[in-house]
């Protein structure tokens, strides 16, 4: 099978500033096989490099040399370890042949309804108050996911919640908090109407968990949940998980996750990366399974050069077309 790959830079609409750090750009891996489209997104609080994307890659290209036609010996045949990101990447493409050889798109493959997708959130990335306020305001999205986790965080989310009284708001701190600091703001977001709490603590720190779960607020585990293993030995410490294609390794083990979630009594947010159309597309064929959507992606970029995956303000209009119904610009 012909495998080729680009390196492509993402262009960020506005600083993306994160408790990890801010970005103007973001690095993304656009592979081709056989006609089949996917994207690995190179994260580097993650733990991907671009190199390791590469390698995988490449050792991909000799063990599908000659693979068969079947989806699923094609899927067995990638490396095991390595980047998951470029696992995913491959096994966007693996499964785009396979829908546009059925003629279909991947959800009415997978016995989805689309219309029971749920709105996707739009992130504000972490600023001064008023800088937040404002992106907020400027976004007109119903749902607000607001990224804090350093000094100042009450201030930036009373200013959002003063320019969008209307919003429904997550808060997500990308493990920014100390459980002290934690245990003081979980009031003032209730109070504010947060509605979820997304990674407040390190991912190390799962016992600190235990001592926020119940406080009032739904709690989330993002960055450590990457294998059907993670979701079930972070289920006593929180009420949901975060799966993202890129974290997981592609659908398959997305679709995996989700099931063992659902058979444990947890919440599923499907979410994304700094990603174009192309990745961001590949998952929302999974969002009709998902309680919650955070599918803005290619909403926080200006150069996405795919089309495919429409937005009616928060609602996800998935591809029509087949496989991942996602194709180049023209």
């Amino acid at each position: 099978m012909r495998l080729d790959w680009q390196t492509y830079t993402l262009e960020l609409a506005h600083p993306f500033r994160i408790a990890h750090g801010t970005s103007l750009t973001r690095t993304a891996v656009f592979v081709n096989l056989e006609g089949g489209l996917g994207e690995a997104a190179v994260v580097d609080y993650h733990g991907e490099r671009l190199e390791a994307v590469t390698a995988y890659l490449e050792a991909a290209r000799d063990r599908l040399e000659g693979a068969p036609a079947s989806l699923q010996e094609r899927l067995a045949r990638l490396p095991a370890g390595g980047s998951r990101a470029a696992r995913a990447a491959l096994e966007m493409a693996l499964f785009d042949l396979w829908g546009r050889a059925l003629g279909a798109p991947l959800w009415r493959l997978f016995g989805l309804d689309p219309d029971r997708a749920p709105p996707t959130s739009f992130t504000v990335a972490m600023g001064e108050p008023e800088e937040m306020a404002g992106l907020a305001r400027a976004a007109k999205m119903p749902v607000l996911k607001l990224k804090l986790g350093s000094e100042g965080d009450l201030e930036r989310l009373e200013a959002v919640r003063a320019a969008r009284p209307d919003a429904r708001i997550r808060v997500d701190a990308n493990g920014g908090w100390t459980p002290e600091a934690a245990r003081r703001l979980l009031p003032e977001l209730t109070r504010l109407g947060v509605e979820l709490l997304e990674q407040p603590l390190p991912p190390e720190d799962r016992a600190a968990y235990a001592g926020l779960k119940g406080r009032g607020l739904p709690l989330f585990a993002d960055e450590p949940i990457k294998t059907v293993r993670d979701v079930v030995d972070w289920a006593p410490y929180v009420d949901g998980v975060v799966i993202k294609l890129a974290k997981s390794g592609g659908l398959a083990p997305a679709r995996a996750m989700i099931a063992t979630a659902r058979g444990l009594g947890l919440q599923v947010m499907l979410g994304c990366m700094v990603e174009t159309r192309l990745a961001v597309g590949a998952a929302a064929h999974l969002a009709p399974l998902a309680d919650h959507a955070d599918l803005d992606g290619p909403l926080l970029i200006k150069n996405d050069p795919f089309t495919g995956l429409d937005y009616d303000g928060a609602r996800l209009r998935l591809p029509a077309e087949p496989g991942l119904g996602i194709r180049p610009r023209t």
